[in-house]
């Protein structure tokens, strides 16, 4: 599959209707500009891409951007609304048995609730919304694994945010053989739930579903969105002008 090149990662370009007809097993991982940041200075963070068989451009930004590179990205394939598509195509496939790993308490319970009610089966067969700091905790993480084990799950949702859920996946993984595909997706079980609500199509067509998500959460995301990926287009002039070094190489 063609490769495209932002700052230190390989993005497949892809479409939604290849990446659904062709994931069958591996990590996928969705990048947006706050992980293009994050990856300049976190390397564990940098090793679960290099690791991860799917690595797709989630962001309509990043896709504008891409048009100044030789190979454009043919399209954004935004997580949260990847993860729909995704049990939408599997919904006739008895063998499709998705796990929900995040939120807040209650929250990846409602969201299977409301998807298996969608689907009008039973797709996804467990849910567990983790505590607070519970990557750091080895013993809950133990029975994390046992709990997904048990449910029979071949495809598991980790929605606790970035970089925490891409290297909770990587590093617990091999303890459950059964799951064959791993998305780290964010904030997916809140959409799913119906707590949060995505962006109005406008917004995503303009590529400014940041910015609807900026006026229902300032406090929050001031600093992610005007302070911090706001390096991205440092680090982006570097790589256009032929200077950009990968930090990790």
């Amino acid at each position: 599959m063609e490769i495209v090149k932002i700052l230190n990662i390989d993005i497949l370009n892809i479409t939604r209707q290849q990446l659904l007809e062709n994931l069958h097993e591996g990590v996928l991982i969705t990048p947006n500009l706050d992980h293009l940041i994050k990856l300049q200075k976190d390397k564990e963070f940098y090793d679960c891409y290099k690791k991860a068989k799917w690595v797709v451009c989630d962001s309509n930004i990043l896709r504008l951007f891409s048009k100044l590179l030789k190979k454009p990205f043919v399209e954004a394939i935004p997580g949260s609304s990847f993860f729909t598509s995704y049990y939408m195509y599997h919904k006739d496939d008895a063998d499709c048995k998705i796990f929900l790993l995040g939120a807040k308490e209650g929250v990846a319970a409602k969201a299977m609730e409301r998807i298996n009610a969608k689907i009008e089966r039973q797709i996804v067969v467990g849910a567990y919304s983790p505590s607070f700091g519970f990557e750091k905790k080895k013993e809950e993480c133990k029975e994390i694994v046992n709990i997904i084990n048990k449910s029979g799950a071949n495809v598991v949702l980790v929605g606790v945010g970035a970089p925490k859920q891409e290297k909770w996946i990587m590093k617990w993984k091999h303890l459950m053989p059964g799951v064959k595909v791993w998305m780290a997706l964010g904030a997916t079980i809140d959409f799913e739930a119906g707590n949060v609500k995505r962006a109005p199509k406008i917004y995503q067509k303009l590529a400014m579903e940041w910015l609807y998500r900026f006026t229902r959460e300032p406090k929050r995301l001031f600093k992610r969105y005007f302070v911090d990926d706001v390096k991205f287009f440092w680090y982006f002039g570097k790589q256009l002008l032929g200077v950009y070094k990968n930090p990790f190489e």
